[in-house]
């Protein structure tokens, strides 16, 4: 075995190949890389459109219906153990 340690590709820091930037250049930097993302943003069609609200409509619809089932299923339980309140009728 050898006393010197394997050089790893990963040791040096991320930036020190790098020239140091200055505060607004860091700022530039920042707005250069917005840019460049915002060049790969594809809009979706108006069909894509109209399915991801649906989607998104149908989705949203679910879970307030899912939400008011349990309401009441754990409030008619909270009411029956803590109140003497009878299960049924629901309301």
């Amino acid at each position: 075995m050898s006393d010197t340690p394997a050089k790893k590709t990963g040791d040096t820091p991320k930036g020190a190949s790098r020239k140091q930037l200055g505060f607004f250049g860091r700022i530039l930097q920042f707005f250069r890389e917005v840019i460049a993302e915002l060049k790969k943003v594809v809009t979706p069609t108006r069909k894509q459109l109209v399915n991801y609200t649906l989607v998104v409509l149908g989705f949203i619809l679910f879970m307030m219906l899912l939400v008011v089932v349990l309401d009441l299923v754990f409030g008619k339980l909270v009411g029956f153990v803590f109140g003497g309140t009878p299960l049924w009728p629901l309301w």
